[in-house]
């Protein structure tokens, strides 16, 4: 007996043990027992100190966690594609220190803001309505970071004429994962600067744009958005109900509630509203909207002027942002636009706004490969390191593709906002850049959802552990498709960018795209890439041709799968025109060939299948909407 439980424990423990010592277990066979001994029952077991489990013991092992090194020297394409077109030594060493501070320093405290997530506080001990909005304090040092690294000056100082908005998107993508979603402030900050800057500033906005784009943190300022309400969403033509009431002194007030409002915790702010004539009228749809400028602040008895915030709003990510439902009660505001040009006025905040979300996508995807990529070399499963399993390596090496295609398509749409901001865009230039900003917006949202999906499945269950920090990453990925427009809403309004330019911004594409792969012909090894995207090209050409005499149901039918057709052909010959630069690597090479095996021109093998066409509305409907037979009834009926 006493052998056969020897036999039995260790070759039970055998896989337990394997690679630790073995501890040494004693026990006393009843066969033996002694004559004055202790009973079995009595008779513990001996030398317990040394059992792995025993007590408070949870064994030998722990795996390692990932280590988030610096993001900008771990980021092989962004050096090598700042070296190609902006080969700055201060910029290098700027990128290189602000991300030495966010592995050090920056990136637990956006773990803070995650940690301790904004709450309302209605009412001071003494029950005086307050409304304060209480943040981190890790929140507040973001604030003061942002103005001191330039975040949003950058861009408006220019000192590196137009590529100064390509170095200020790179700091931002650095920053992203690890700001605790204080881009999200930033880019309204930047996006309310650009307005001011494009419709004059002067008075009374003159200091608010000083605020805003200023490095010093006791004078930086950012700026929420009013816009949604709550029949609105992104229909603010038919859904903005607050209204302005003219002051004798020019000012005015505005009386209204916003549904969701951004970065509520800021200064000031821009919102929509209609303006109300001598007898209280308003002008419906969008030419009664006009664009108001607004400062957030308190009387002298603390409550908030003409604001109430009835609650913060609960969501599924981007915890870390205060986000509300606002009463506006009278709030002083001043006009900034034409009386019924606000959605016109607003077109420059979107488009930068838009940029920041393509931003912050590309960033999410590059931060949860580049964990993933470390923790690949500490994790053994299987007898031997995640990187040295083939199957796991080829998904992060898609992964990889799917990151490289949308930090070029962002970089390159920053590129053209520079060159509109110098000066020196061409009128090509400017139709892609209308172009491209919705297309690279609803593109990289979807592809941050798959990519940082696809990110947490290679942490095997610590993916899924809110205390790792790594579902986060998800959660705010998330938000990316939906804010400033969803991706339906994004592909229709590519089509009205079509229609508004009557094709030319179409035109720009297509010149530009092949101009992209002119400079690939001597490259043998780069042929397959340039023969898939040359054909997609012409695939979406004939489309073109074909859908505009079908009719705007058509089109409207085919609209997503064409702004996606749009982003993977650009990214394509985007990729190809990196591998071809003077000192690409044949990774860059292999990363072209891979993004152009898929699918390039969706919209076209759609097409050719019929699914646009007259019957199918009707029958996606009926798919979407079939109801049970009335053929049977149940036993209860």
């Amino acid at each position: 007996m006493s052998a056969l439980l020897k036999t039995h424990i260790a070759g039970g423990c055998h896989r337990l043990w394997k690679g630790a010592p073995r501890p040494i277990v004693l026990f006393r066979s009843a066969s033996v027992a002694e004559a004055g001994s202790r009973s079995d029952e009595d008779h513990v077991w001996e030398a317990t100190d040394s059992l792995t489990f025993s007590g408070a013991r949870i064994g030998s092992f722990f795996q390692e966690r990932p280590v988030l090194k610096n993001p900008f020297v771990e980021d092989a394409l962004l050096r090598g594609y700042l070296r190609r077109h902006l080969p700055n030594q201060e910029i290098f060493s700027d990128l290189a220190a602000f991300g030495e501070r966010l592995v050090s320093e920056v990136d637990e405290w956006g773990r803070e803001c995650e940690l301790n997530p904004p709450r309302l506080v209605h009412f001071d001990p003494w029950g005086r309505r307050v409304d304060h909005i209480v943040t981190s304090s890790s929140w507040k040092r973001m604030k003061d970071l942002s103005a001191r690294e330039g975040l949003v000056a950058i861009g408006y100082e220019r000192a590196f004429g137009e590529w100064s908005r390509v170095y200020q998107m790179c700091k931002l993508y650095l920053f992203s994962p690890s700001s605790g979603l204080y881009t999200c402030p930033l880019a309204m900050t930047d996006g309310a600067a650009k307005v001011i800057q494009s419709i004059g500033v002067s008075s009374p906005v003159e200091e608010a744009y000083r605020r805003l784009t200023s490095r010093q943190p006791d004078v930086f300022w950012t700026s929420g958005q009013w816009m949604t309400e709550r029949r609105g969403g992104s229909d603010v033509a038919s859904g903005t109900e607050t209204v302005a009431v003219p002051q004798r002194d020019g000012s005015y007030k505005l009386h209204g509630f916003k549904w969701f409002t951004s970065a509520t915790d800021a200064d000031m702010t821009l919102t929509l509203a209609r303006v109300q004539d001598g007898s209280g009228e308003t002008t419906p749809g969008s030419k009664g909207l006009s664009l108001f400028y607004a400062e957030v602040s308190r009387g002298q008895d603390g409550r908030l002027r003409g604001l109430e915030v009835q609650r913060l709003k609960d969501k599924l990510g981007t915890r870390q942002m205060p986000t509300a439902e606002l009463l506006l009660d009278g709030l002083p505001a001043f006009r900034l636009s034409e009386e019924g040009r606000g959605v016109a006025s607003i077109a420059n905040m979107l488009t930068i706004t838009r940029i920041h979300n393509s931003i912050s996508a590309a960033a999410a995807m590059r931060r949860v490969l580049q964990l993933a990529r470390d923790y690949a070399a500490r994790r053994t499963v299987f007898g031997k390191h995640l990187k040295d399993h083939p199957l796991h390596v080829q998904t992060l090496a898609r992964m990889e593709v799917e990151t490289r295609g949308a930090f070029l398509l962002v970089m390159d749409v920053c590129r053209l906002l520079g060159c509109e901001e110098n000066g020196s865009a061409s009128r090509q230039d400017s139709h892609l850049l209308r172009l491209l900003t919705p297309v690279v917006k609803l593109y990289t949202g979807k592809q941050a959802v798959a990519v940082v999906s696809e990110g947490l499945e290679s942490f095997g269950g610590q993916g899924y552990m809110e205390d790792t920090g790594l579902p986060g990453i998800l959660r705010d990925a998330q938000v990316l498709s939906i804010w400033e427009g969803t991706t339906n809403v994004l592909s229709l309004d590519v089509l009205r960018c079509v229609a508004r330019s009557s094709g030319m911004v179409l035109q720009a594409y297509f010149s530009h795209t092949k101009s992209l792969l002119a400079g690939a012909s001597s490259f043998s090894s780069l042929s397959p890439a340039v023969k898939a995207v040359d054909g997609a090209v012409s695939d979406l050409e004939e489309f073109i041709k074909v859908a505009s005499s079908r009719g705007a149901d058509y089109m409207e039918a085919a609209a997503r799968d064409l702004a996606y057709s749009l982003a993977r052909i650009y990214t394509g010959a985007l990729l190809i025109d990196q591998a071809c630069w003077k000192e690409a690597s044949s990774v860059d090479v292999y990363a072209a060939l891979r993004w152009c095996e898929q699918d390039l021109c969706l919209v076209t093998t759609k097409q050719r299948r019929g699914h646009y066409d007259a019957g199918f509305p009707t029958l996606d409907a009926a798919l979407v909407f079939e109801r049970p037979t009335q053929g049977w009834r149940t036993a209860k009926e």
